[in-house]
């Protein structure tokens, strides 16, 4: 389980294909201690670490995960947002998260305010937007937000200094697409209501 608070971003230092998937390798110090079998959250998606390297993890990406997620957009030199494993005796600071990502949506506008914050609206399809709503959560790449408005076609969220500066969403820009994670309680609310 994750909490959405990104604990660093990381670069992608390799990209190869693999099957019908693809290898990825990301470098950032907070890896330096993770083992073979480790799960990490990139961009939102929990991945399994399957090589280690002082400070450099190799991950295999799926079709999956490629077909859900933005990995598959992934290149040589890009940030990613990165975030361990929440520890059975951490501080809960985000909000529930698992690291399966549902879809993605692309950014529809990028409104700047002051002092510095931005307003990120995203467009997504109605099966995950019918999941999302006023001041909910929702996980965008990775990163734990809470929902400022809907409308038919999508979401806005508000994004403060400090995101935009330690997370990948400051670097995004209009018409990039980005991975979303609904609230896990309100699927499950779905499905019991619907039986």
């Amino acid at each position: 389980m994750f909490t959405g608070i990104v604990e660093q971003k990381g670069t992608v230092t390799q990209v190869a294909e693999s099957g019908e998937g693809r290898r990825v390798v990301i470098t950032s110090p907070l890896l330096a201690d993770v083992a073979v079998g480790a799960s990490i959250s990139v961009n939102g998606a929990c991945l399994t670490a399957v090589e280690c390297n002082d400070g450099s993890v190799t991950l295999d990406v799926i079709p999956e995960t490629l077909a859900r997620t933005n990995l598959g957009e992934l290149a040589e030199g890009a940030e990613v947002n990165l975030e361990r494993p929440m520890p059975a005796a951490g501080r809960f600071d985000g909000h529930i998260v698992q690291g399966h990502v549902d879809g993605t949506g692309k950014i529809r506008s990028l409104t700047r305010e002051e002092p510095g914050a931005v307003v990120m609206t995203i467009d997504t399809q109605p099966e995950l937007l019918r999941y999302i709503v006023e001041k909910g959560s929702i996980t965008v790449d990775g990163v734990s937000l809470t929902v400022a408005s809907v409308d038919d076609l999508g979401f806005s969220v508000a994004l403060i200094p400090h995101t935009l500066e330690v997370t990948t969403l400051g670097l995004r820009t209009q018409g990039d697409t980005v991975n979303l994670e609904t609230d896990v309680l309100a699927k499950y609310v779905e499905r019991l209501v619907s039986r």
